[in-house]
C-alpha cells in the first residue's frame, strides 16, 4: 500500500513518467542519480529536472559528492516517505472539501440543463436567459441532483478509506522514525561515554608521563658529590 501511495504522490507532482521514481528511491540509502536516468531510461538532464520538481516540494532529500577524479558534484537522492504521505494526506483533505463544497450547492441551489445541447445553468443563468437556451431555443428543464449527489457521496466514502489507510501509514513512518532516533541517541551516548572514558585514560597516561619526567629532572638536578682524599704529608 506505501508503494502505491508513493507511486500516487509522484504522479501528483510530475505526471505518469515520475511513476517508477517511488520504486527507485524508496530504500534508506541514497541512489545516484545516473542510475535512476540508466533505470528510467532518460537523460540526466530530463531526470533532474523530474527531481528538481519533486524536490521543490520537499518530498526528496539529496546529498552530493565531489568526483576527485573528473572535479564535478554527482547527487544522490532519496524520497522522504513521512512528507509524501502527508502531501498525500494533504491532496485527499482538498478533494473531499471540494465536494463538500459540491454537495452542499446541490443541496441548497436549483440548477437547470437544456437536454438538447447537454449544457448546465444555474438559478441566475437560467433566468438571464428566461430559461430558453440561446443555441437551439429549447426551453430548460429542471435537474434532478440526486443522483450527481449519490456519486458525490460515493467519491467521499473512497477518500475517507483512502485517508484512513494513509493516515496508518504515518503513524507507521513516524514510530519508525522514533525508534530511528531512539537508536541514534543511544548511539551518540555510547559514543560520549567511550570518548570521556579514552579522555580519562589519556590524562592518567599525562600524568603519569609528567610525574616521570619530573623524578628525572630531579635527579639530573642532584650532582654527585666529590670523594675528598686525605694527602699525607711526607716527614722530612
Amino acid at each position: 500500500m506505501l508503494k502505491k501511495f508513493l507511486k500516487d504522490v509522484m504522479i501528483m507532482v510530475v505526471g505518469k513518467q515520475a511513476e517508477e521514481i517511488a520504486d527507485l528511491l524508496e530504500g534508506k540509502k541514497y541512489v545516484n542519480e545516473f542510475i535512476i536516468a540508466k533505470k528510467l531510461n532518460l537523460t540526466i538532464n530530463q531526470t533532474r529536472n523530474i527531481l528538481y520538481k519533486i524536490s521543490d516540494h520537499g518530498l526528496v532529500s539529496f546529498i552530493r559528492k565531489k568526483d576527485k577524479r573528473k572535479g564535478w558534484y554527482t547527487y544522490f537522492w532519496k524520497i522522504e516517505i513521512l512528507k509524501c504521505l502527508e502531501f498525500l494526506r494533504g491532496g485527499i483533505l482538498k478533494k473531499m472539501d471540494q465536494i463538500h463544497h459540491q454537495v452542499k450547492s446541490r443541496e441548497t441551489k436549483e440548477f437547470y440543463v437544456c437536454e438538447r445541447c447537454n449544457i448546465e445553468f444555474n438559478e441566475e443563468n437560467a433566468l438571464l436567459y428566461n430559461f430558453i437556451c440561446n443555441e437551439c431555443g429549447n426551453v430548460f428543464t429542471r435537474k434532478d441532483n440526486a443522483p450527481l449527489l449519490k456519486e458525490f457521496n460515493r467519491d467521499l466514502d473512497k477518500l475517507r478509506k483512502e485517508l484512513e489507510l494513509v493516515e496508518k501509514e504515518i503513524k507507521e513512518e513516524k514510530d519508525r522514525l522514533d525508534k530511528v532516533k531512539v537508536r541514534e541517541l543511544k548511539k551518540e551516548e555510547k559514543m560520549k561515554k567511550k570518548t570521556k572514558k579514552i579522555v580519562k585514560k589519556t590524562k592518567k597516561t599525562k600524568n603519569k608521563k609528567s610525574k616521570i619526567k619530573k623524578k628525572i629532572k630531579k635527579i639530573k638536578r642532584k650532582k654527585p658529590k666529590k670523594s675528598k682524599k686525605k694527602i699525607k704529608k711526607k716527614k722530612k
